[in-house]
């Protein structure tokens, strides 16, 4: 994420109870599409939704899981660690940390799994 998305962009989208649900339950371990539909009780579609628009304000990340048997799908996991909103003058802004790993834990994390 190269810069904060606006006070009105990210309040809206946790405003969507979904959205919250997604960042919750990624927070906790990482979790396929599938597996958040039923967390959300959603359909895939509504949950691809959300994830695309979490994606783009770089509050979750994907990445491939692989399964016994050799198929790979995508996970997700919440990147969001702290919000902060401030009012200043009248001014609201909004400051987001987030944590991300770089390509070569994402790697070793794969790699580990296997």
């Amino acid at each position: 994420m190269s810069e904060d998305p606006s006070v009105e962009t990210l309040l809206s989208a946790l405003d969507d109870e979904y959205a919250r649900t997604i960042l919750m339950e990624t927070d906790q371990r990482p979790m396929s599409a599938k597996n958040l539909a039923e967390a959300c009780d959603a359909s895939l579609p509504t949950i691809y939704r959300r994830i695309d628009r979490l994606s783009e304000l770089g509050l979750v990340t994907e990445r491939p899981e692989f399964s016994d048997e050799g198929r790979h799908y995508s996970v997700y996991e919440a990147t969001l660690d702290q919000v902060v909103i401030d009012l200043d003058d009248g001014d609201l802004s909004v400051t987001m940390t987030a944590e991300r790993t770089d390509a070569a834990d994402r790697f070793t994390e794969m790699w580990e799994d296997i």
